[in-house]
């Protein structure tokens, strides 16, 4: 398990920095190899396909992610489907990757192994 799952998210004001290329490289290396920095809408953001035996797997996972999102109050953009849950996690704040972001991709590594 990444350390970036055991660290809590801060609060992220409209004007905290987003994140550069060397430190999205440094902290991609820290989940698994799955996750995808892509850009939607000219906004940077980090996304990964999740994959489970029917749909009430892939609904239980998002069901979690949406828990520990709540928890936390950093909510990512959840698409469920037959056999598969797409996660992905940005900052709407600063409309970009905050470190928040990979903190809880992380924690959404966590709770893939766990389902």
């Amino acid at each position: 398990m990444s350390e970036l799952a055991t660290n809590r998210c801060e609060a992220c004001r409209a004007d905290a920095p987003k994140l550069d290329d060397d430190e999205i490289t440094a902290l991609q290396k820290e989940l698994q190899d799955d996750w995808q920095v892509i850009t939607r809408d000219g906004v940077r953001q980090l996304e990964r396909v999740f994959r489970f035996d029917d749909f009430a797997s892939a609904l239980a996972f998002t069901n979690a992610v949406g828990e520990i999102a709540e928890a936390e109050g950093h909510h990512p953009a959840l698409l469920t489907e037959w056999g598969r849950a797409t996660v992905t996690w940005w900052s709407h704040k600063i409309r970009g990757l905050h470190r928040n972001d990979f903190i809880m991709a992380a924690r959404t590594d966590k709770l893939a192994t766990e389902h």
